[in-house]
C-alpha cells in the first residue's frame, strides 16, 4: 500500500471515530448523573466532531463545503438539547440540511457551475480537459450537457432520500425531551444508526449516478474509462 493510501485509511478511521464512535459512546453510556450528565455529555460529545471540523480547517486552508454544514448541523443539534427545544426540530433539522443541499443542486443546474461538477466530473478525478476535447471534435457537447442536467438529478435525488430517511429515523428514535439521559441515549442511537439506515441507500443512489454519467462520457467522446482517469486514479 503506498503512502497516500495510508493517509486516506487512517484518514477514514479517524473521521469515523471522532465523528460517529466516540459521540455514539458518551451520549449512549457516559451521559448518565453518575458520569458525565446529559448536558454536559451533549456538549463533550459534539466536541469531538466540532474539534475535527476545525482541525480539517486548518488542514486544508480552505472552506470544505460538506464539512461547514456538518458543524453547522452539530451546533444546532447542540443548540437544540442545552436549550431543551421539542425533539421534534431534530427531525426538522436532520431533514433540512440535506434537503437544502438537494435545492441547490438542482438550482445549480441553471448556471454555469452545476454541483454535479463538483461531486462528480471534476478535474481531480477526471482528465475534463481531454473530454472536452473529445465532445467538442465529436459534436456532442450538448448531449453531454444534457446528460450532466441527468446525473444532477439523480444526486439531488440521493439527497433527497436522505432527508426523508433522516427524517423518519429521528422521528422514530428521538423522543424524549432534551436534557435527559433518554434524550442522549437516543441521540447517541440515532448518530450511529444513521450510516446504515441513511447512508447506503444515499450511496447507492450516487453510485447510480456516477455509473450513468462514466456511460455517457464513454458513449460521447468514444474513450475508455481508462482514458479517462487521471493516471493516479488508476493504479492500484
Amino acid at each position: 500500500m503506498n503512502h497516500s493510501a495510508t493517509e486516506k485509511n487512517e484518514s477514514l478511521l479517524l473521521n469515523l471515530a471522532l465523528n460517529i464512535l466516540i459521540p455514539t459512546l458518551i451520549l449512549t453510556k457516559f451521559s448518565g448523573e453518575a458520569h458525565l450528565g446529559p448536558q454536559l455529555g451533549v456538549i463533550v460529545a459534539l466536541a469531538f466532531p466540532i474539534g475535527y471540523g476545525v482541525y480539517d480547517f486548518f488542514q486544508q486552508r480552505k472552506v470544505n463545503l460538506f464539512s461547514a454544514l456538518g458543524v453547522i448541523s452539530v451546533l444546532l443539534t447542540g443548540g437544540i438539547a442545552l436549550l431543551q427545544l421539542d425533539p421534534q426540530y431534530i427531525a426538522i433539522k436532520e431533514a433540512a440540511i440535506p434537503a437544502l443541499i438537494g435545492i441547490a443542486t438542482l438550482a445549480s443546474t441553471y448556471t454555469r457551475y452545476p454541483l454535479v461538477r463538483v461531486f462528480l466530473y471534476n478535474d481531480k478525478v477526471l482528465q475534463t480537459d481531454k473530454i472536452a476535447h473529445q465532445l467538442s471534435q465529436k459534436g456532442n457537447e450538448r448531449a453531454f450537457d444534457a446528460a450532466l442536467v441527468n446525473a444532477s438529478y439523480m444526486v439531488a435525488a440521493s439527497f433527497f432520500l436522505s432527508a426523508v430517511l433522516n427524517y423518519v429515523l429521528a422521528k422514530v428514535l428521538v423522543v424524549s425531551a432534551p436534557g435527559t439521559e433518554a434524550f442522549n441515549s437516543e441521540l447517541g442511537k440515532m448518530t450511529a444508526y444513521s450510516y446504515v439506515v441513511i447512508l447506503i441507500p444515499s450511496i447507492a443512489v450516487m453510485m447510480a449516478a456516477l455509473f450513468y454519467l462514466f456511460r455517457q462520457i464513454t458513449k460521447l467522446t468514444g474513450l475508455s474509462l481508462e482514458e479517462v482517469f487521471h493516471e493516479q486514479n488508476t493504479k492500484k
